[in-house]
């Protein structure tokens, strides 16, 4: 033995009493004896392989590593975030751990207690399954929809409604944690596990509802915790078991979500309306604990008393009006206005005004009450035949149409009817909707007044003077005017004359000076064989102005002396018609202007007078007309 000391070699002097005949001597006996204390050695250590999974003892613990004896010449050291299942890991405690090397360069073995749990995870995971056995597992992370457990070194899924039986709105209290599970899913294609917590539990629950539902009456009052709030009620855990309180049993009120009546994880105190033994359904109720509020209703109030409210809800038909905390009254559409015409509630009111009502009708044994609006306003039918007396003229708004007629409205609640037949004098209206449009201002004139029905007989044509007193001489029979074919209905032709009007003419009576046959659309002039005022006909032909026949047929006499029916055009009129019938042969029917001076023309000519000098509407006349009709 040597050392160096001051860079010299210092040999150290052998003890006294070595033996060294001894060490030289190497007889059977001394192999012998070597030999047993080295088999003797071996037996105290195990023989171990790679690849294979052994139990060893934790004989050392630090901060960071677990030391473990397998029984080996060398203890291995596994770190301790492979036991984080096992927080209460401690030195003598039996584990089990995975061979990955004998010895690594420096002479250590190396051992993983991770690797051996996954190596028999398996097949502990499927015994579990299949025996129920109850294990445990630490979670170690949320995820979405639930927990990653580590479960005999694998991971497994535990989802969010596995958790417990009620819903659990924070997941991330449970990580960390050591829980117990059962396994409740294997995927063996995808290695994939579910685990359950909430089935360990659901026996014993069971078990306590029974217990529970098996003492529950009708009437009873239970203390219970909100345990789910949905749109259309409230779950609560009465110890074990669920009810359910519907939204229509939260509050007397009108109340659009549970949420603004309780809250979450709340003590409330319900009671029971109904359960189902076998369905296990309960059927709780929290308004009905309080009194109810029409029996609190102020006892003088009735029918016709004006109160205030609040609008809570409209529907199609009314509107539901609060008028004391829990007492709702309807107010029909109906009665929101004296408007005769249907309209929508949400044209009157909008949810959560103040509005003014009046009581209609109170049923206190039914709880039910009838509002009204409209009466609060005065009754626009009371004075009506003051308002608009018979022959009085007003403009009215187009409300709606009928195949009969038109809806006028006059004022806010009056409405009148204008017949089909009193919409022009001279047009023949199909449909309403061809003569005006809806929210048009019309002219009318009142012809009828029905207080008792509220009904009121309106015209339009009878704003204006009626044309066919003047056309009586200007359309006689005989006359010649220029008219277009327009239409044909069956045999007849309807032809527009000049002012609008319209004129009949058969088909006979359409043959041309050429022998052919005259079409829609063609512009020709025409005789006139007939007129007749009242019934605004007038019968025409084409034929009869150039051929002579004795076919014209006298209408009625006329209003303003009797004329010969064969007179041709421009003989024997006077000199105004003849003025005007040459002049204005496209005038329109609402060029009343010019039938008003028409009028008055053939008026003053057959009194031997003058007509006036006046300018006809849409009627271009210069001063030499004026002057032949003066003449």
């Amino acid at each position: 033995m040597s050392s160096v000391e001051n860079n010299k070699i210092v040999f150290a002097e052998p003890p006294a009493d070595f033996d060294w005949e001894a060490l030289e001597t190497s007889g059977p006996k001394a192999t012998a004896e070597r030999a047993k204390v080295e088999k003797a050695y071996e037996d105290t250590l195990s023989s171990i392989t790679e690849k294979e999974v052994l139990m060893g003892t934790i004989v050392g613990l630090n901060k960071k590593e677990a030391v473990i004896n397998i029984g080996y010449k060398s203890e291995g050291v596994v770190p301790l975030s492979e036991f984080r299942y096992k927080p209460d890991l401690a030195v003598g405690d039996k584990v089990e751990v995975y061979i990955e090397k004998q010895e690594d360069k420096t002479g250590q073995m190396i051992i993983s207690h991770k690797t051996a749990r996954v190596h028999n995870a398996w097949g502990k995971v499927n015994t579990a399954m299949e025996s129920g056995e109850i294990i445990t597992g630490y979670v170690k992370c949320r995820t979405k929809g639930g927990l990653i457990v580590d479960v005999f070194g694998l991971e497994a899924f535990l989802p969010g409604s596995q958790i417990d039986v009620k819903p659990i709105r924070d997941y991330d209290q449970y990580v960390g944690k050591n829980m117990e599970f059962k396994v409740v899913k294997i995927n063996q294609e995808f290695k994939n596990v579910v685990v359950s917590h909430k089935a360990l539990i659901e026996a014993e629950i069971e078990a306590q509802k029974k217990q529970i539902i098996g003492g529950l009456e009708k009437g009873q009052v239970l203390e219970g915790t909100v345990k789910n709030i949905t749109s259309y009620g409230v779950f609560v855990d009465l110890g074990g078991v669920d009810g359910l309180v519907h939204i229509t049993d939260l509050s007397y009120g009108r109340v659009s979500h549970p949420e603004e009546v309780v809250k979450l994880d709340a003590k409330i105190n319900v009671v029971i309306l109904d359960f189902d033994d076998e369905k296990r359904r309960i059927a709780l109720g929290l308004k009905q604990l309080s009194p109810h509020p029409w029996d609190s209703l102020d006892a003088n109030l009735n029918a016709g008393d004006n109160i205030k409210g609040k609008v809570m809800v409209i529907t199609d038909y009314g509107a539901f009006v609060e008028v004391a905390p829990g007492v709702e009254g309807l107010l029909h559409v109906s009665e929101m206005s004296w408007s005769q015409h249907l309209r929508s509630p949400k044209d009157f009111l909008k949810e959560g005004q103040e509005v003014d009502v009046q009581v209609l009708n109170i049923d206190r044994e039914e709880r039910k009450m009838s509002l009204g609006m409209k009466q609060l306003a005065k009754d626009p039918w009371e004075d009506i035949e003051f308002k608009y007396p018979v022959n009085s003229r007003h403009t009215a708004k187009v409300r709606n149409f009928t195949h009969f007629g038109i809806f006028a409205e006059l004022e806010e609640g009056v409405d009148g009817l204008i017949h089909i037949s009193d919409l022009s004098w001279t047009k023949r209206v199909k449909h309403p909707s061809d003569f005006c449009k809806i929210g048009d201002e019309i002219d009318v004139q009142v012809l009828e007044v029905d207080k008792e029905n509220r009904r009121l007989s309106l015209g339009h044509k009878q704003v204006e003077e009626n044309p066919w007193e003047v056309f009586a001489d200007t359309f006689k029979p005989g006359s010649v005017h220029e008219g277009t074919i327009t239409s044909r209905t069956g045999s007849n032709f309807t032809v527009a004359l000049p002012y609008g009007v319209e004129g009949t003419v058969a088909l006979k009576h359409l043959k041309k000076e050429d022998n052919s046959k005259a079409e829609v659309e063609d512009k020709l002039p025409f005789k006139v064989l007939e007129f007749n005022g009242e019934a605004r006909r007038i019968v025409l032909s084409h034929t009869r102005t150039f051929e002579e026949g004795d076919d014209v047929i006298e209408a009625a006499p006329a209003k303003r002396g009797g004329r010969k029916a064969g007179e041709e055009h421009g003989h024997g009129q006077s000199p105004s018609v003849r003025s005007v019938n040459d002049k204005v042969e496209k005038s329109t029917l609402g060029d009343l202007g010019v039938l008003s001076d028409l009028k008055n023309a053939m008026e003053n000519t057959e009194r031997g007078g003058k007509a006036p000098k006046r300018k006809a509407r849409r009627v271009e006349e210069d001063d030499a007309d004026f002057e032949d009709m003066e003449g």
